[in-house]
């Protein structure tokens, strides 16, 4: 039974609860007439039927429990994807910093090309020198042993390449290393001196013996006088640890072969080389009646697969893949000073894109020997290296 209290005199303040928000004027509801049967015209908190905390929808997302519990926020689904997206960009802009200033660390540049005199022209596009050494740095004598690399001390360039990057394909040419060259007038790498030509021939591969990466860019450009733009060097080492390290090269090979000095032994078909049987692949020449040539396109072959099967999303989104690759070729990689990771990769992709049928590979073409040196074909030298200076579409034939 409600209470009832005595009417309050004049000047009494009545201390009434508020309208729930459903009676609330506000709201455009109706305040109930009030009752004037002898009881008191206090709101008695009863007489309304509504209850406080009450309202529609108890229990649904973002009303109320039936007890005046509030429910469950509406998720912000929008909100929370934006937020995820924005968090896993950050991740990956620092992650690929991280890794550049990582694998920039990681190259040597010991190459100064600023040491290389009377240059010719700069043409259109980007011209690589790619040198494959017989460095032995670092390797155990039982690494030595297993590899077949022996142990002659320095090093010389066991493979030579030019790449050329354009618009119209990339062109691999390989430089046989017994190719017939005049040593020309140059400045010593560490004495500083100056050393006059005099017409003096000899293998392409003396040249780096005798003075190292710089007199073998200044006497590649002389006799072909096509500009080199960067150096890019590696070791019996870490051609082999790059290969182990994205597990092997699926390779073709059409015809079995067999040579003691490389260690090679293979036989005709599809197979998967590891580091010990690529370098063996590579190296081999006295298995081939051509020698240095059929060796070169061996060389070819490889260096083009070994790209395209590397820059596959299996290896370079693979961080337990890309990092050991990186790490086994930056470790042993010698660049030029100029060089950094952009350029480095620019010469990767142009290289997969010769496997990729986007561009050409040959040997510079030969017209002769003499003296057991391979003689190159004047014109054709001249024929191509003018399409690459002008950029153009390479239609000269190699051997």
């Amino acid at each position: 039974m409600p209470q009832v209290r005595r009417d309050a005199g004049p000047g009494y303040r009545r201390n009434e609860p508020p309208l729930p928000p459903s009676m609330s004027p506000r709201r455009g509801a109706s305040v109930p007439p009030q009752q004037s049967q002898g009881y008191d015209d206090a709101y008695d908190g009863y007489n309304t039927g509504q209850v406080y905390g009450g309202g529609g929808g108890g229990g649904r997302r973002g009303g109320n429990h039936g007890d005046g519990r509030p429910g469950r926020p509406r998720p912000h689904w929008g909100r929370r994807i934006k937020w995820t997206v924005i968090t896993l960009v950050a991740v990956l802009a620092v992650a690929s910093v991280a890794t550049y200033f990582w694998a920039d660390g990681k190259l040597r540049r010991q190459v100064d090309l600023s040491k290389v005199i009377d240059r010719p022209a700069t043409g259109d596009g980007t011209n690589y020198l790619i040198v494959g050494s017989d460095s032995r740095e670092g390797m155990s004598a039982a690494e030595k042993r297993k590899l077949h690399t022996g142990s002659a001390e320095g090093k010389r360039t066991d493979s030579m390449m030019i790449l050329h990057d354009g618009s119209n394909g990339p062109t691999l040419i390989s430089l046989p290393r017994d190719s017939d060259v005049e040593i020309p007038t140059y400045v010593g790498s560490s004495s500083g001196k100056k050393y006059p030509g005099t017409g003096r021939h000899t293998k392409l591969n003396a040249a780096y013996a005798e003075d190292g990466p710089e007199l073998l860019v200044r006497t590649v450009e002389y006799n072909t006088k096509l500009h080199i733009d960067h150096y890019v060097e590696i070791g019996f080492a870490g051609f082999a640890n790059i290969v182990d390290a994205i597990g092997g090269v699926d390779m073709n090979i059409p015809k079995a072969f067999k040579d003691k000095n490389s260690g090679a032994d293979f036989p005709a078909g599809e197979q998967t080389l590891n580091g010990q049987q690529a370098l063996a692949f590579v190296r081999t020449r006295h298995a081939f009646a051509g020698q240095d040539l059929d060796r070169t396109k061996n060389q070819q072959k490889f260096l083009a697969t070994l790209a395209s099967q590397t820059a596959t999303p299996g290896t370079v989104l693979n961080p337990f893949k890309l990092y050991p690759t990186m790490s086994a070729g930056l470790d042993t990689l010698i660049v030029d000073k100029d060089m950094n990771l952009f350029d480095l990769g620019s010469m990767f992709f142009a290289m997969k894109g010769v496997t990729g049928g986007e561009g050409k590979s040959m040997n510079m073409p030969i017209s002769g020997s003499t003296g057991g040196n391979l003689v190159w074909d004047k014109t054709k030298v001249h024929q191509l290296v003018q399409q690459l200076n002008n950029d153009e579409k390479v239609t000269v034939s190699g051997n």
